[in-house]
């Protein structure tokens, strides 16, 4: 059975997808499909599901913005629900069909942020917030099946686009991709069987 990982050519995609490989998952990448309309994540998620069922799906694909309330726009709400709610409720609910009673598991990928929301962070905040009551609500609903939902919910992610938006911040308290990839593998594993509904801070030092 396939292991889907969607956002796979992003910094995080791509460890995580060496990961899973490592660790004996069949993994399939999915990148260039535009995950917010619903036909084509239906599609792209039917395509490589094919006849073998999918042991696991990860959502990574999303966006962040910074932008103050004050001086921002309403559209950059709007983005933010597209880019990071609109592509992990049409992955999830695209992957339904094929998966496995008992063995599958989903990991959706949410923030620290969305606990409380610092200046400049309130669209993505909210948006991720979002996702992390989908993950909630969907563990609940698949409980009966055995296929367990759960979000990683980490805080400033080392990679080389946050460093150089930060080029002064102490990357030392950052969490690694590695770190990160490590935690999602966890809750895919038959290790974490008796975990669903459930967001995994993974916030370094921070």
């Amino acid at each position: 059975m396939k292991t889907i990982v969607t956002g796979a050519s992003g910094a995080l995609g791509k460890v995580v997808c060496e990961h899973l490989e490592a660790n004996g998952h069949d993994v399939a990448a999915l990148k260039g499909v535009d995950l917010s309309v619903e036909a084509q994540a239906g599609s792209a998620i039917a395509e490589l599901a094919g006849g073998t069922g999918i042991r696991g799906l990860v959502n990574i694909a999303g966006g962040f913005a910074w932008e103050t309330i004050a001086d921002g726009s309403v559209d950059t709400w709007d983005r933010m629900w597209t880019l990071n709610v609109k592509t992990t409720l049409n992955s999830c609910r695209a992957a339904l069909p094929y998966l496995q009673d008992g063995t599958s598991a989903i990991v959706n990928v949410g923030a620290a942020a969305a606990a409380r929301a610092t200046a400049g962070m309130g669209a993505y905040a909210a948006s991720k917030a979002a996702v992390a009551r989908l993950t909630e609500a969907l563990g609940e609903e698949l409980k009966d099946r055995n296929i367990r939902v759960n979000a990683v919910l980490p805080s400033i992610i080392d990679t080389p686009a946050n460093r150089a938006d930060m080029p002064d911040a102490d990357t030392t308290t950052w969490v690694s991709t590695e770190q990160l990839a490590r935690a999602i593998a966890f809750l895919l594993s038959p290790d974490a069987s008796g975990i669903t509904a459930t967001l995994l801070p993974v916030t370094g030092k921070l």
